[in-house]
């Protein structure tokens, strides 16, 4: 997803510089005393957005929560990001487009009724009807059938997608419209949930009061103050809690939070304040998290400009990239929230490959200016980088000018626009000249997510008009590989393409920057800034 556009677990995009990063990757864990597997732990949340139902929730509130309470087919390993198998079996392809699932049998809703084929097939087909407005609901747009029951216009003709059939109460096939060898990392997310019968004859009802199958179930919902869940003893996955349960604890500042967490009044921060980011780690010792995150900061060019065109601006593209000194912008600008970023895929990531960049991403003023020079140099020596004012990006934006300038010698400054909608309509409707804040936050902790959806011709989220033959050409193989590793594979070698052509620089990697309390242990965080939830160990 684009940083800013949408907020998933996560609320990196619009963040400000000194405003944090949740974060991702795995850190932490002190500790290694006695603990108590019966006792709950709490965790700074906020109010869910909406009803608490699996297609229904994209902010950190609800996703977070929701995601406790439901099980997919598949999930991501939280030390390492790579997809596990959770209530299937295995899926299964021979194309990359159509997709045979069978289920591990024993697994059951929290209110007993057996989750079944029928379970995940139901619940797609209700989540990708237009009509049931699940802010989700695109997720499914791969599946055959999908534009019939959720039309650009008009009302569905059918409430079934054609390419979903069940065989019997463990197998179902999933046929999409196109091949996608890597669909499996897709069914990770939470909006690929099963839901029980019980829940289309109520789904406003169940909303308030999930019946999931995951490993916690719900016990209440105080609104504006927590959501208290509790461990599911018949939990089938292959993350057994480690505790009792998880309250969620409702801030409505991240400080407050902070105090508490010192206070050992909150056992799980999401991220910490900016105004501890400088002390945090002294403040909690090895209590301290700070661990990478499947996101980027980058900035892009207008390539749809003619000024911008042409093989020989590369060079210009690449030796401003040389011009930028991420290191010491990220040690003190950003006050060592960030890590410069030395490719276009975040840290943690399959397919992440350290280096792609290669010495583009390398401060070095001499070769920045010969690169400058020899591609032409900057139109009219003079270059602006657009931003949204209300995100913080004010500081790093005028450093990076400030490094520009000094290292070349190209009037470089600050673009910027009154928020993030409004800049977001500058950049999509091309009425900006030069350069523009973007960035990427994982939807899944893929290369293909980091690429494809971003620099691939006519791409929705290609906000560059970024348009290599070689690179699609590369990620059509990707896409049609024979396997996800080959998959990321393949996008490492359409990665190599971008630092030819430059579309848009790599600045740096977001963080996890969090902490926990004295009462807890065993504390780690996966790469999309949430801990690792059944591991977290409540000291005895």
């Amino acid at each position: 997803m684009p940083a800013g556009t949408r907020v998933r677990w996560a609320v990196v995009s619009a963040t400000s510089v000194a405003l944090v990063a949740t974060g991702c990757g795995s850190s932490g864990g002190s500790g290694g005393g006695s603990s108590d597997a019966s006792k709950t732990f709490t965790y700074q949340s906020s109010e869910p957005q909406n009803p608490l139902q699996p297609a229904n929730a994209n902010e950190t509130g609800g996703g977070r929560i929701v995601q406790n309470l439901f099980k997919g087919l598949a999930d991501y390993d939280p030390s390492n990001g790579k997809l596990r198998m959770q209530v299937a079996d295995s899926i299964d392809t021979s194309d990359a487009q159509t997709y045979n699932v069978t289920l591990k049998s024993g697994w059951t809703f929290h209110d007993g009724t057996p989750v079944t084929s029928q379970s995940f097939v139901d619940a797609w087909n209700w989540a990708a009807n237009v009509g049931n407005n699940q802010i989700n609901s695109s997720w499914f747009g791969d599946i055959e059938g999908y534009k019939d029951v959720h039309p650009e216009n008009g009302s569905p003709t059918t409430d079934k997608m054609s390419g979903l059939t069940v065989q019997d109460d463990t197998h179902f096939t999933i046929k999409l419209y196109n091949k996608v060898s890597y669909f499996p990392y897709k069914l990770g997310y939470v909006a690929f949930s099963p839901l029980p019968q019980g829940f289309f004859k109520d789904p406003a009802g169940y909303g308030q009061k999930p019946v999931g199958n995951g490993p916690y179930e719900f016990v209440s919902w105080d609104h504006n103050s927590q959501v208290v869940t509790k461990t599911f003893a018949n939990y089938q996955g292959v993350d057994k809690p480690k505790n009792g349960g998880v309250v969620f604890k409702m801030y409505t500042t991240a400080e407050a939070a902070y105090a508490d967490l010192q206070s050992n009044n909150l056992d799980v921060i999401d991220q910490v304040p900016p105004s501890a980011l400088a002390n945090y780690k002294n403040d909690l010792g090895d209590r301290a998290i700070d661990a990478p995150q499947g996101a980027i900061q980058n900035v892009g060019f207008t390539l749809y400009q003619s000024d911008w065109q042409g093989q020989d601006k590369a060079k210009v593209r690449q030796g401003l990239s040389m011009a930028i000194d991420r290191d010491t912008i990220t040690k003190t600008v950003l006050q060592g929230s960030r890590k410069a970023a030395t490719a276009w895929v975040a840290e943690g990531v399959e397919g992440y490959k350290s280096g792609t960049c290669g010495d583009f991403c390398t401060y070095n003023p001499d070769k920045a200016k010969q690169l400058i020079q020899e591609g032409g140099g900057v139109p009219g020596n003079a270059v602006k980088i657009t931003y949204n004012a209300d995100g913080g990006h004010k500081e790093w934006v005028d450093a990076v000018c400030n490094s520009i300038r000094q290292a070349t010698g190209v009037n470089c400054s600050g673009d910027p626009k009154t928020d993030f909608k409004t800049a977001r309509a500058a950049i999509t409707g091309h009425q900006i000249d030069g350069m523009f804040r973007t960035g990427w936050v994982q939807d899944y902790p893929l290369n293909a997510n980091f690429l494809a959806d971003v620099y691939r011709t006519g791409a929705a989220s290609n906000d560059t008009g970024y348009s290599s033959p070689e690179f699609d050409k590369l990620s059509t193989e990707a896409d049609q590989a024979a396997s996800i590793q080959d998959t990321a594979t393949g996008y490492q070698k359409a990665e190599e393409q971008l630092a030819l052509d430059m579309p848009a620089i790599p600045l740096w990697y977001y963080r996890t920057n969090s902490g926990y309390s004295t009462n807890v242990q065993n504390v780690t965080f996966d790469s999309f800034g949430n801990p690792a939830w059944t591991q977290v160990e409540v000291k005895g």
